[in-house]
């Protein structure tokens, strides 16, 4: 189950997204969220617009990928009165932490939550910016299943789907909500 938007909604969200030319490396479009989470009115949008689809399904907690995930995920997960899950990279969460290895492009990392922050049968929402090869995101899908969430979705602004981010969570059976996608990486 994918979600889809109006166009001219998907326009001006997509022109509130800035593009960087070879950041952090040479060949790479950074696409950068901060003018769009400093438009009032196109960052309301995009929170209405992660939202809408969930709104009413008991969603009782929003896992939120550091760093703009926190940002997107806090916001959602105020609309939908529901908690929120910081999902850290190692060695930031103060408690004990169950935590998850993945594969980037330029090496291995590995994301955690505190043991403690989601509960068996809870419906979680996963949110983030951008969906580029998946790792993370898989990742967190992986990390909160395994202690018995249900990841009833994963929500992103941006969706590159030249890099298959969003079909490698969909193989995880988790439906994917991305509101804008840019062609390469």
């Amino acid at each position: 189950m994918d979600f889809v938007m109006d166009r001219s909604a998907l326009d001006d969200l997509k022109n509130a997204i800035r593009t960087i030319p070879d950041y952090p490396a040479p060949g790479i479009q950074f696409r950068d969220i901060t003018t769009l989470l400093g438009d009032a009115r196109a960052f309301r949008r995009a929170v209405d617009e992660l939202v809408q689809p969930f709104a009413g399904l008991k969603i009782a907690k929003i896992a939120g990928i550091e760093a703009r995930g926190f940002i997107l995920g806090g916001a959602v997960a105020h609309q939908l009165s529901a908690g929120f899950v910081p999902v850290r990279k190692k060695g930031k969460l103060p408690h004990e932490t169950v935590g998850m290895p993945y594969s980037l492009e330029y090496g291995d990392d590995e994301i955690e939550v505190h043991r403690d922050a989601v509960s068996r049968g809870e419906r979680v929402l996963l949110v983030d910016d951008l969906v580029a090869t998946g790792g993370t995101a898989e990742a967190a899908v992986k990390l909160l299943s395994s202690l018995g969430a249900e990841v009833v979705a994963a929500c992103f602004i941006i969706d590159l789907p030249d890099l298959g981010g969003a079909d490698r969570v969909r193989r995880l059976g988790v439906p994917v909500r991305t509101l804008v996608s840019f062609a390469g990486h």
